[in-house]
């Protein structure tokens, strides 16, 4: 009986994922954006002044990965790094004025991606698919205070 990739729930959200990426890649690069950055700069666009931390609390990734995503957005003119008047060791990372102006273009990107990729399932259907993968991605999640493998891996 091994172990069948077809129907493993990870392999097949590995590859859905690597689906979504390939094709939101082709309609941001013109924007000048990165799948490796767009998750940032979703959080951000709601609401940004956070911590890398908070970033990183928000993401669910590693901080080293975080750390080179901002020096990225930082380099391509999206983010500035500000002292926090709080706390001195601390930076808020804040959007620029060309981050802002993208937030449009973008997230239409990314509609037009969800809208192409479900548009074989009923409305109903994709209602249950999203709330299946909300629960699948809550079940996975790591607590802050939950410790991993050495490797990262669970």
């Amino acid at each position: 009986m091994g172990f069948n990739k077809d129907d493993s729930a990870g392999y097949l959200a590995n590859h859905l994922a690597r689906l979504f990426a390939r094709e939101l890649q082709l309609r941001i690069k013109p924007l000048g954006l990165s799948t490796g950055t767009f998750p940032a700069l979703l959080v951000l666009w709601e609401g940004d002044g956070l911590t890398q931390r908070e970033l990183i609390e928000h993401l669910d990734i590693e901080q080293p990965t975080m750390a080179n995503t901002l020096a990225r957005m930082e380099r391509d003119g999206l983010i500035e790094r500000r002292k926090d008047p709080a706390d001195a060791r601390a930076q808020r990372i804040w959007l620029t004025a060309a981050a802002r102006a993208l937030e449009g273009l973008a997230t239409a990107a990314a509609e037009a991606v969800n809208k192409k990729a479900l548009a074989g399932l009923a409305p109903a259907e994709r209602a249950i698919f999203l709330g299946l993968i909300r629960r699948v991605i809550a079940g996975l999640q790591v607590e802050p205070t939950a410790t991993r493998g050495q490797d990262g891996a669970a």
